[in-house]
């Protein structure tokens, strides 16, 4: 039976992770295997490979072929890349530990970070209000000017109308004074002359009057 040291696919097409295992190379990829060696799982950055170096070294010794993959990632391991040893007692519960350790500083980092970022938001939230308010402020201190001019240009013709209005009326009381005045003047005057007149008249009536009394008077002499 000639042994080989290669992969075996699990999980989801997107999320995929391997098992390293010893297998009959006759049987499928995904098919039955001898024994586990480790799992490598490509997903995250860096990749996380744990294996068993004991018993890889063991097949390896008993004739076992390697796939690329599988002969990569033992290359590695021996390199001294940070490859989980599984032959080591403990190295797989430290490697978890360090996992969740690992996960639970970046949800703490992210939970920091993402307290910043509303900080932050309600600051500068807060200093858009403020900016707003202000030129809102300053809108209105220049409307109030402008309002005030508008103000004092509608009340100057209404001012200047009004007094043109009162001259009128003020002219227009004088010239009917004047008028009734000069009516009462030419009234008087021709009552005056009907009073000579008719003085004239009285006087010339009784000259005559008088003068006929004397002619009388003259005749019965």
């Amino acid at each position: 039976m000639t042994v080989r040291l290669r992969l075996q696919r699990h999980g989801a097409s997107k999320t995929p992770y391997f098992r390293v295992v010893a297998a009959d190379k006759r049987k499928p990829r995904d098919g039955r295997f001898i024994e586990m060696l480790g799992t490598y799982d490509p997903v995250p950055d860096p990749p996380e490979i744990r294996l068993n170096a004991d018993r890889i070294d063991y097949w390896l010794d008993q004739g076992a072929q390697p796939s690329d993959t599988v002969r990569s990632l033992i290359l590695k391991q021996k390199r001294g890349e940070p490859i989980v040893d599984l032959s080591e007692e403990g190295a797989d519960a430290r490697a978890r530990a360090e996992k969740a350790a690992a996960r639970k500083k970046a949800r703490e980092e992210a939970r920091k970070a993402a307290i910043e970022a509303a900080k932050k938001a309600d600051e500068e939230a807060e200093e858009a209000k403020e900016e707003e308010e202000a030129e809102a402020s300053g809108d209105e201190e220049a409307e109030e000017p402008e309002a005030k001019e508008e103000a004092d240009e509608d009340e100057e013709p209404e001012a200047e109308e009004e007094a043109d209005e009162d001259e009128e009326a003020e002219a227009e009381e004088e010239a009917d004074e004047d008028e009734e005045a000069e009516a009462e003047e030419e009234a008087d005057e021709d009552e005056e002359a009907e009073a000579e007149e008719e003085a004239d008249e009285d006087e010339e009536a009784e000259a005559k009057e008088e003068a006929d009394e004397d002619d009388e008077e003259e005749d019965k002499d």
